[in-house]
C-alpha cells in the first residue's frame, strides 16, 4: 500500500526509553513486595554478569524472563497493574532528547504515530498515552479473571507482522513512512519504510544498517550525532 496517511514507528525500550521497562517492571514488582527478594537473585546476579563483561545482554535478559515468568503465576493482574504504574512514574521522563523531539516533530507533522514493543502491553499502553502515540502493540501476557494463565503473545518478535497489522488497520502507507529502532529485533521493521534509523544500534543493528544505507543516530551524554552513507562511506552529516 503505497498511499495513505503517513505514519513513524517507534521501538520504546532503549529508543525513547533510556532503559529497558520490562527489566524496571521486574525490579517494581520485588520493590513493591510482590515478589521474594530470594527469587530475584539470579537476575542480580545475570545483571551483574552482563554489566561486568562475562556474559551478554542477551542472556542476562533471557534470566530475567525465565525468572519474570515463573513467578508471574503467583500474581493477580492488579498487582501487575501497580508495578506498571510505579515504573510509568519513575521513568516516563527519562527518554532520549533525539527521540522526544523527533515524535513532538512528527506530531506537528501529521504523522500517526506507532509503537511496537516487547515489554509488557500495561506499561507500554501508559507510556504510548503520555507522549501521544496514536497506537501501540506489546506483549501481551492472558489473564483469566484476575490472575496470569501462562499463555503469552509476543508481536515484537515479528515486528514486521506487527507492523503490517497497524497498517492494515488505520489504512497507513508507506510513502514518508518512518521507523527508529536500536537493535537486531527492529531491522524488519526498519526495512518496511522510506525512513529507517538505527538509533544508539547494537552491533547487529549497526551491521545491518551499514550495508542497507540506513541513517544512524548517536546520542551520547548532551551530544546527538547523525551519521549518513555517502559514496559508499558513513560520515558525520550532523552533530547538535
Amino acid at each position: 500500500m503505497a498511499k495513505g496517511r503517513k505514519f513513524a514507528v517507534f521501538d520504546i525500550d532503549g529508543t525513547l526509553i533510556r532503559w529497558q521497562l520490562y527489566h524496571a517492571i521486574a525490579d517494581a514488582l520485588v520493590r513493591l513486595g510482590f515478589v521474594e527478594a530470594g527469587a530475584y537473585g539470579t537476575i542480580r546476579t545475570a545483571r551483574m554478569n552482563w554489566k561486568t563483561r562475562g556474559a551478554s545482554f542477551r542472556s542476562y535478559e533471557l534470566e530475567l524472563i525465565r525468572i519474570y515468568e515463573a513467578v508471574l503465576a503467583d500474581l493477580s493482574s492488579v498487582q501487575l497493574e501497580k508495578a506498571a504504574n510505579a515504573v510509568f512514574d519513575e521513568y516516563k521522563d527519562q527518554v532520549y532528547t533525539y527521540t522526544r523531539q523527533l515524535i513532538a516533530k512528527l506530531k506537528k507533522d501529521g504523522y500517526m504515530l506507532l509503537a511496537i514493543s516487547g515489554s509488557q502491553v500495561e506499561i507500554i499502553k501508559l507510556i504510548a498515552e503520555h507522549y501521544g502515540f496514536d497506537d501501540y502493540i506489546g506483549t501481551v501476557y492472558e489473564r483469566v479473571g484476575d490472575r496470569f494463565s501462562g499463555q503469552k503473545t509476543v508481536p515484537s518478535h515479528d515486528k514486521a507482522s506487527a507492523l503490517r497489522q497497524l497498517m492494515d488497520k488505520h489504512q497507513l502507507g508507506s510513502e514518508n513512512s518512518l521507523a527508529i529502532g536500536d537493535s537486531l529485533s527492529d531491522a524488519a521493521m526498519l526495512a518496511m519504510v522510506e525512513v529507517p534509523i538505527a538509533f544508539n544500534p547494537d552491533r547487529d543493528l549497526f551491521k545491518k544498517a551499514s550495508q542497507e544505507g540506513w541513517r544512524i543516530v548517536i546520542e551520547r551524554k548532551n551530544m546527538i550525532y547523525e551519521l549518513e552513507k555517502r559514496n559508499g562511506k558513513y560520515q558525520l552529516v550532523k552533530a547538535d
